[in-house]
Parts: C-alpha cells; sequence; structure tokens
C-alpha cells in the first residue's frame, strides 16, 4: 500500500459507519488515527499496526486534547477529521424519555462534536502549511424527524449549525468543512431497520437499508477534494426510504 503522506481522524471508529470509513482511508493509503471509546474495536478496525488507536470519549474534553496532541505528535499536521461519532435513544414520546438520556446524548452528539471540531480546527490553524477539512455525520433527521426522535433530530440540526459556522469561519484558515447526511445505512444502530421501525401514519414498516461502505466511499471523495472546493453538505441514502415523500 502507497502512503499519500495525508492523515486522517477517524471518531466513532470502533465500529458501523466509523470502522468502515477507517478501512477505506486505511485502503487508499492514508495515514489514519481512529478514536473511540472501546480500545479492543480500534484494534479490529484497524487490522495492522499502521493505524494511531486512541481510545477516548468524545464528550471528555481532557481526552479529546490529549487524543488530538498524540496525532500532532505523531504526525505533526492533521487533514481531514471525520467527526462521525454519535448515539441514538430508542423512539418515544418526549414526555417518557429520561433526562438523564438527554443528557448522554447531547453529551456525544453536540457535546462531543464540537469538542474535536474544536482541537481539529484549532490544530489545523496552527500546523504549516495551514489548513484542511473537517467532515461531520449529521443524519436525514437533520432534515425530518423520525417518530419518537426528538432528542436525536435535535441533536443532529445542532451538527447542521456547526457545519454551517465552520464552513464559514474556516474560510481565513484554508479550513473547509462539510457535512454527510446519511440515511439507513445498515450498521448496529440501524439494524432494525429491515425488521421494521414506526412510520409517521401510527403503523410499523420494514425499510430499504444500504452498505455503510457506500458512505465510505463519499466521505473519502469528499476528503480527497482539494481545499479550493467544497461539498457543504451531501446526502448519501436507502434509495426507496421513506425520507423523499417522507417530510
Amino acid at each position: 500500500m502507497i502512503q499519500t503522506g495525508r492523515s486522517a481522524l477517524i471518531t466513532g471508529a470502533g465500529a458501523g459507519i466509523g470502522r468502515a470509513t477507517a478501512r477505506a482511508f486505511i485502503g487508499a493509503g492514508w495515514r489514519v488515527a481512529l478514536m473511540g471509546r472501546r480500545d479492543a474495536a480500534l484494534v479490529e478496525t484497524a487490522e495492522s499496526d499502521e493505524a494511531l488507536i486512541l481510545p477516548a470519549d468524545v464528550g471528555d474534553p481532557a481526552a479529546v486534547e490529549a487524543a488530538f496532541a498524540k496525532v500532532e505528535e505523531r504526525w505533526g499536521r492533521l487533514d481531514v477529521l471525520f467527526n462521525n461519532a454519535g448515539i441514538s435513544l430508542p423512539a418515544r414520546p418526549i414526555d417518557e424519555i429520561p433526562v438523564a438520556d438527554w443528557l448522554a446524548l447531547c453529551q456525544t452528539n453536540i457535546t462531543g462534536m464540537f469538542l474535536c471540531a474544536r482541537a481539529a480546527f484549532g490544530l489545523m490553524r496552527r500546523q504549516e502549511p495551514q489548513g484542511g477539512r473537517i467532515i461531520n455525520n449529521g443524519s436525514i433527521s437533520a432534515h425530518v424527524p423520525r417518530p419518537g426522535s426528538a432528542p436525536y433530530t435535535m441533536s443532529k440540526h445542532a451538527v447542521t449549525g456547526l457545519t454551517r459556522s465552520l464552513a464559514l469561519d474556516g474560510r481565513a484558515f484554508d479550513i473547509a468543512c462539510g457535512q454527510i447526511d446519511i440515511g439507513n445505512a445498515l450498521t448496529d444502530m440501524a439494524a432494525a431497520f429491515a425488521d421494521g421501525v414506526p412510520q409517521a401514519h401510527g403503523g410499523i414498516a420494514p425499510e430499504p437499508v444500504m452498505d455503510p461502505a457506500h458512505v465510505a466511499a463519499t466521505v473519502l471523495h469528499m476528503a480527497e477534494l482539494p481545499l479550493s472546493v467544497n461539498i457543504p453538505f451531501v446526502t448519501v441514502m436507502a434509495r426507496d426510504m421513506p425520507y423523499i415523500g417522507r417530510g
């Protein structure tokens, strides 16, 4: 495998979309840092000794700073952050959602996104040559909700606000920011879609799903664009899922 010299950090790299994307970047010759809560899962993702393993909770400010410091120490720069880590909650009306569950989701989906973007932005500002790219993982829920999804939907609308702000503020420092909104990639989080999930009409129905490899390929395409080019928002989804016509 030919190394490109470019470096990327992927959060939530221990499973699902993060794992698929990490392996796509490694296969394309990138130097890849894998960040997630479970060390063993990150090692399994890497499938080699070439990746930088960073066990850390994205919602922990000190852990995030330490992880990005290791990237800077190892490679001297960061070219791409795939800000991917996120969690969801079981579907239920808002008054049945424990406040503790809401706070835990926010710690990962909002605070974690902010902390990792903040650390990446700072490194990309001070490195030479200056610049880089941040790719945030949004969701179809950043556009339209599913039934009973108030916490997750709110968090993904927040991600869109972060993307728009960074895309503007990054211009002065040659930092691009874009967002990938994903629909029904077949990960553990979305495994129930094929069996049947609540629909807007009140019923339960199965939904089409897609291979996460298509998400990984799209993220890699965004990452390999020159910094003078940006894809601010892109939606990748199982073609027939209820999004077009749902909202």
